[in-house]
């Protein structure tokens, strides 16, 4: 028993010191090693006079452009324009659409949803279960403003701030060729706006995003893409 019991403490300790270092390497995190990949061709996307149809109703019409790698491009609109859709035929989605659209052989992409309520369990497991680094992920959401206590507490208990800061570190740490962001500032404080920024415009990954705040679109968009609301029924 006696020797049970030692055992146990020297894992319980090492344990702890593998933890301590591992905050320790979060917080001395000076400069982010975050990085994209680079595809083999110059284009990514390609959308050309896509409309998107539900049923009878079209939601965007005759929409195109193209995604080159180092983009950084802001679909904008007013609400029902198609944004959110065109993010997610992009992605993969089973979108019903009209026209070409066009996606790089093997091109991998990190899609960051509106959708936060999926997340729950620790910090720890869930970079486990992405396959990411789990050092850069916290040492990312470090620098968004989180609290070493938030590193053990379970997901489903944080804010839709804290959760959208969770999706957006595990994009960033994702290798992949291009990232998808669907409203990212939803719930997300000033301070951390401009960390993300900062962030974005250090390492410049390939981007298509919607976002409504304007201010962080003209510091991000390298270009914009604007869609009328076109709701019309067939």
């Amino acid at each position: 028993m006696m020797k049970r019991s030692k055992s146990i403490e020297h894992r319980q300790k090492s344990a702890i010191e593998e933890r301590s270092q591992l905050l320790k390497n979060v917080e001395s995190s000076e400069s982010l090693k975050i990085s994209q990949l680079t595809y083999h061709k110059s284009q990514l996307v390609e959308v050309d006079h896509v409309s998107i149809q539900y049923g009878e109703k079209t939601v965007c019409r005759d929409v195109s452009f193209t995604v080159e790698q180092g983009d950084r491009i802001a679909l904008v609109g007013p609400n029902g324009s198609g944004k959110s859709s065109l993010l997610k035929l992009i992605y993969g989605e089973e979108i019903p659409f009209s026209g070409t659209f066009r996606k790089g052989s093997q091109l991998k992409i990190s899609y960051v949803s509106q959708d936060t309520s999926h997340l729950r369990g620790n910090l720890s497991d869930y970079a486990g279960s992405n396959g990411i680094d789990e050092s850069l992920f916290k040492a990312i959401l470090r620098k968004l403003d989180f609290s070493r206590v938030q590193f053990e507490k379970d997901m489903a208990t944080f804010s839709g701030g804290q959760k959208k800061k969770v999706l957006i570190a595990k994009s960033l740490c994702e290798n992949v060729h291009l990232h998808i962001w669907d409203e990212p500032l939803n719930f997300i404080d000033v301070i951390s706006r401009m960390q993300i920024e900062e962030l974005l415009l250090q390492h410049s990954p390939t981007m298509l995003f919607v976002e409504h705040d304007n201010k962080f679109c003209k510091n991000i968009a390298t270009k914009i893409v604007e869609l009328k609301y076109c709701s019309i029924k067939y």
